[in-house]
């Protein structure tokens, strides 16, 4: 390449990134980001489902959470798709997020107080936070890993006595997060 098309050649490159730039600002283009990541995994997240959810608990009375009572466990689950199972055939699931006072469980956001959230298996067997669930079988094609969800109210560790005491209960609306990972085996 002579010096002239290569000096061409790099006038382009500049001249086209600094227009590229001048228009993103101008109110008629962006720019969109794209992200995500490849795995060696017998199944898929099925997205806008499972990969970032939404799921609302049904209202409870501050007085069934008295002296670390609990709700009705609500079932959710992670769904699963394009399983093909030469190898793997089931799959467990760890959860994490903010702990809250009691232990394994995930701490509550919001104007409500004195509970926290509790992720469980399907037989109601509380499943702590960065604990491995049960392995759950997968199918091939698509599959449901399956769980429940609780509100249970807080017991206050006192130091240097036992039993713990009971949290108040704040009223109020709550958000919770968990994140999971999975395991196939």
């Amino acid at each position: 390449m002579t010096f002239s098309k290569m000096a061409a050649a790099v006038a382009a490159i500049v001249l086209g990134s600094v227009s590229g730039f001048s228009m993103a600002n101008d109110g008629r283009s962006g720019v969109i980001e794209f992200s995500g990541s490849i795995h060696d995994a017998p199944c898929s997240i099925v997205a806008g489902e499972s990969g970032s959810q939404s799921f609302q608990l049904q209202p409870i009375s501050a007085r069934d959470l008295k002296d670390g009572g609990k709700s009705a466990p609500q079932p959710f689950s992670i769904k699963l798709s394009g399983c093909d199972l030469e190898s793997l055939k089931s799959a467990t699931a760890t959860f994490d997020g903010p702990n809250s006072i009691t232990d394994g469980l995930l701490a509550l956001k919001g104007s409500a107080s004195g509970a926290s959230l509790a992720i469980a298996n399907q037989q109601g067997v509380l499943i702590k936070l960065g604990t491995a669930s049960d392995a759950q079988a997968l199918a091939n094609g698509s599959s449901e890993l399956r769980f429940t969800a609780y509100l249970q109210g807080d017991m206050q560790p006192v130091k240097g006595e036992d039993p713990a005491k009971p949290a108040e209960i704040g009223v109020g609306d709550f958000d919770a997060t968990a994140s999971f990972k999975l395991a196939y085996q």
